[in-house]
């Protein structure tokens, strides 16, 4: 048994016993082993040591630094411990534990199942951070940077959920920790003036806001923002009415569980606030995340029963359709989701006007008719602007859309011509766009790259005017043609275009889940597995923190497992595989059940894996990923 410490400082022990520290005076071999074990699947190319650790050097000179260190490695480790096998130094695939790689699989596990205990666990798993020793080690900075955004991450994701559980001492504790990682996070400050609040603790919340205030003021010359005075006013004029103040703040707290995925927290908050009309609605909005119909029910009456005014009541309408389609009665929820569209259109704002007719698209798509739906709404949006209202209806109807493009293998290339003539014959720019990328998608599938990258282009173009706030997806599809042909600059280019949009649209669930999967397959495509390994961790913090869609993240599981799979770790491909085929099991299209095969593939390096994930692929008319499946069995020259 090998172990290896490296949180805190670097320690190893071997069959449960120490290796003395003196052991590790010198550098190359102490470096040698700290790079392995912080590698995915712990191997490395020699190429890639001598670069890490003697850049300067000329190949020779590095090769025989390589030997060396590898002789004193193994002289601390054991003859056995650092296998070299060609061209790659390797250590052992059994028998060794590493407390890097115990915190990546803990934080995986605390957010996919929102555990508290496993949260915990990871953070302190952290300790004091990466190799305190080595702080100018060039090699050790990336990984130090990963870790450190990741933990700060996960520390947040841990705290809202003690926050919404009413642990509110742990909670500070846990943000304390924050702050003090980063003494300028105004954010980190806010939430501990809240806490402290909701403790009722109001002098420390003030005190808070003054350390807050200082700090600005010598570190950078100004003052907190609008939002955190506020907050701070809003603590002190709550001394004479603690009640009100404590309810607005659980309700923030619901707020903010809810909008990052986790509505059972949410309710958990919610329940700390007296019952209003307004706490019901938002308590029956997070029951049917949980798809608890029932439950959901009971707050919606409770709001009736209050007397909504009209804008509230078709809040209430398009919560009612959720309910009616969880419980299979699609004519009763179109029959709500019209009832809510009708209401918000006149007496509702712009979010209970984009929710409504996200209502009806979703139970279109359950009835089968999406197709129609859409079209016959496209006239609504005839010489309208491209605003956020409309940007999130496009948003959302683009992953309905994924549906039809990995659905049963209808033309969908018709569809979206079709749908374009009707966009353009009424001049409705938002639809013109929303079907020049549908095109475009449909003809990157089918390895038409020209022609899809013309669709796609325009696109862009159509929904450039929105700015910042635009729809991510047809630049994430230009960046996905890019690393298929192997333009890499290009793929580059398009997913920082990407990002920015992702980083402030109200689509974050959607935007981020693409974004990752994309860059996850640009990453494998240009030979950088470990690359790509990046982009699922940071996809998994993404999910935490926004929620997860997994029809927009699905390409990101057979894409990850080969990652894992490329850089020897079967178990963390097998994971993906798992999800990839859950996914498939609820949606057994012969894309998404080609995309499980895919991933069961790389994760048993199966070969009947890989043929059925090809045909399944060429069912679906997806010439590209047919010929990238097939193109891994054995003998036809495994990627």
């Amino acid at each position: 048994m090998l172990r290896i410490e490296m949180f805190g400082g670097f320690r190893v022990l071997v069959e449960g016993a120490a290796v003395p520290p003196e052991a590790w005076s010198r550098r190359a071999p102490t470096a040698l082993v700290k790079l392995l074990a912080l590698s995915p699947g712990h191997r490395l190319r020699r190429e890639q040591v001598m670069d890490a650790l003697w850049p300067e050097l000329p190949p020779p000179a590095a090769a025989a630094n390589v030997r060396k260190a590898l002789h004193a490695a193994r002289r601390n480790l054991g003859a056995d411990a650092i296998l070299s096998v060609n061209d790659l130094l390797c250590l052992p695939s059994a028998g060794i534990a590493v407390d890097v790689g115990e915190y990546w699989s803990t934080g995986a596990e605390a957010r996919r199942g929102r555990d508290v205990a496993r949260y915990g666990t990871a953070v302190e798993l952290y300790g004091s951070g990466l190799l305190p020793e080595d702080p100018y080690e060039d090699w050790a900075t990336p990984y130090r940077d990963e870790l450190r955004e990741d933990w700060l991450a996960l520390v947040g994701e841990y705290a809202g959920l003690l926050e919404a559980g009413g642990d509110l001492n742990a909670a500070a504790r846990a943000v304390q920790r924050l702050v003090a990682a980063d003494p300028l996070d105004e954010d980190g400050h806010a939430w501990l003036m809240r806490l402290h609040a909701l403790a009722g603790r109001r002098d420390e919340a003030q005190r808070q806001f003054v350390r807050l205030r200082e700090l600005l003021a010598s570190e950078l010359g100004i003052e907190p923002s609008v939002r955190t005075q506020r907050l701070s006013e809003e603590i002190r004029a709550g001394e004479a009415a603690e009640p009100s103040l404590t309810s607005d703040l659980w309700e923030r707290v619901g707020d903010l569980r809810v909008q990052s995925g986790d509505p059972a927290a949410g309710v958990k908050a919610y329940g700390q606030v007296p019952p209003t009309g307004r706490i019901h609605r938002k308590t029956a909005a997070a029951w049917l995340m949980l798809h608890h119909a029932d439950d959901a029910v009971a707050h919606l009456d409770a709001a009736d029963r209050l007397g909504p005014d009209p804008a509230e009541r078709g809040r209430l309408a398009q919560l009612r359709a959720n309910v009616a389609w969880e419980r299979g009665d699609l004519a009763g929820a179109h029959g709500y989701a019209s009832e809510a569209h009708r209401i918000a259109a006149e007496h509702g704002d712009t979010d209970d006007l984009a929710a409504a007719l996200e209502a009806l698209a979703f139970v279109s798509h359950m009835q089968g008719a999406w197709r129609p739906e859409l079209q016959g709404r496209i006239e609504a949006l005839a010489g309208d602007s491209l605003g956020a209202r409309v940007a999130r209806f496009c948003d959302f109807n683009h992953c309905l859309s994924q549906f039809q493009l990995y659905g049963t293998g209808d033309d969908v290339g018709a569809y979206a011509r079709q749908t374009l003539s009707v966009a353009e014959r009424v001049d409705a720019v938002p639809a013109q766009a929303f079907a020049w990328c549908l095109l475009g998608e449909s003809l990157l599938l089918q390895a038409h790259w020209d022609e899809a990258a013309a669709c796609l282009e325009r696109s862009c173009a159509l929904y450039e005017p929105l700015g910042s706030r635009s729809v991510a997806l047809p630049w994430l599809r230009r960046a996905e043609l890019a690393a298929c042909v192997g333009d890499h600059a290009e793929a580059s280019a398009y997913l920082k275009r990407a990002t920015a949009i992702a980083t402030v649209t109200p689509m974050a669930r959607h935007a981020w889940a693409r974004l990752h999967a994309t860059a996850a397959l640009a990453a494998v495509e240009r030979g950088e597995p470990e690359a790509a390994i990046r982009s699922v961790r940071a996809s998994q913090s993404a999910a935490a923190r926004y929620g997860e869609c997994a029809t927009c993240s699905a390409q990101l599981n057979p894409v990850g497992a080969q990652a894992f799979a490329l850089l020897g770790d079967p178990e963390q491909a097998a994971v993906l595989a798992a999800a990839a085929a859950g996914f498939a099991a609820a949606f057994p299209t012969p894309a998404w059940t080609a995309m499980a095969d895919l991933a069961a593939g790389w994760a048993t390096g199966a070969d009947d894996r890989f043929l059925a994930a090809g045909a399944g692929f060429e069912q679906a008319g997806h010439v590209y990923w047919a010929a990238r499946a097939r193109g891994n069995v054995q003998g036809t020259g495994r990627s």
